[in-house]
């Protein structure tokens, strides 16, 4: 599961459960962006967002975070990710989990075709935000059959609005887990787009 998780709140966690148990995956691994290509705003640094996914999964056995995309340096692309797990282990069946919002523009994305020789991919719903696979078609020709809507129960939970809260000076406990609310309050995460 792919994302710059600025913070990870219990909507990532809520969807990567939903598709362990829809896809019977033997576990889920959460990737942080190292620098996110697609991202125009700043981001949390990587080693923060990194700590916060720990913080966040490492509770749940079945859930692992990797550094793979924070290790490497330049722009943090999706193909070169799967390209390493799949050298990892050629013979697993590897699922990419993602936004469907993100889906719907994964076709312009860096090495798209590799996306798909590596992985399936998994949509998640978000609430408010309905996928379009026939609309894709054209664009992914037969990697169509390769993206799998997933309906998770409705969290309307984003880390964009998670951040607006604390910048705000508003709770958020319950949206995203303890141990990372203490976390950002400890290191002053997003304190800084209060003053902007």
């Amino acid at each position: 599961m792919g994302g710059s998780f600025n913070p990870i709140h219990y909507g990532h966690l809520v969807a990567a459960e939903t598709a362990r148990d829809a896809f019977a995956l033997d576990r889920v691994i959460f990737v942080p962006a190292g620098e996110p290509p697609h991202k125009a705003r700043t981001v949390a640094p990587a080693e923060h967002r990194y700590l916060m996914t720990f913080l966040a999964t490492a509770s749940n056995r079945r859930f692992d975070t990797s550094r793979v995309e924070i290790e490497r340096p330049g722009p943090s692309y999706t193909s070169d990710t799967l390209a390493h797990f799949h050298a990892l282990d050629p013979d697993a069946h590897w699922y990419f989990i993602t936004g469907a919002d993100a889906v719907m523009e994964i076709a312009g994305w860096h090495a798209a075709e590799d996306i798909f020789r590596y992985a399936e991919v998994i949509a998640v719903s978000r609430p408010g935000y309905a996928l379009r696979l026939r609309s894709l078609a054209p664009a992914l020709g037969d990697n169509i059959s390769r993206v799998h809507h997933l309906e998770v129960p409705a969290l309307a939970i984003s880390s964009s609005d998670v951040r607006a809260r604390l910048s705000n000076g508003l709770s958020v406990r319950y949206l995203v887990p303890e141990g990372v609310e203490d976390y950002i309050r400890k290191c002053g995460l997003y304190e800084s787009e209060r003053q902007a």
